[in-house]
């Protein structure tokens, strides 16, 4: 088991009680505040950190929230050299909201058209 796997797992259970404290802004501040580490990244730290927050997220032991997905992985690529961004959207009918990732305006943990399906709240 990789040591970042577990690290997405761990950032999953922090999210997760965040949220079921309805502290949502606790989560959006730790995102916020998140500092991007100075190191260069890898060509593959992205394509990896997805990978390893994909795998937390099967083996997690209820429902990962979009919300809490995203937070995980922003600070993750974050922590990387990464300079991610969490992005909240809505829709007005029916009323829906998500959080995606995005480096440099490209989603990079779901379906590349989410700006087209949502208006964006927010980015952090």
């Amino acid at each position: 088991m990789s040591f970042l796997f577990l690290k997405a797992y761990w950032r999953l259970l922090l999210f997760e009680r965040a949220i079921a404290q309805g502290s949502f802004d606790r989560v959006y501040s730790t995102v916020r505040n998140c500092p991007i580490d100075i190191r260069t990244p890898t060509e593959d730290a992205a394509e990896r950190v997805n990978s390893a927050v994909n795998m937390a997220c099967i083996w997690y032991w209820k429902e990962v929230l979009c919300l809490q997905r995203s937070a995980a992985t922003t600070c993750l690529l974050r922590r990387h050299g990464v300079p991610a961004q969490m992005v909240i959207g809505a829709q007005q009918l029916p009323f829906k909201a998500h959080a995606w990732v995005e480096i440099g305006g490209c989603v990079v943990n779901d379906k590349p058209y989410m700006r087209e399906m949502y208006a964006v709240l927010d980015q952090c």
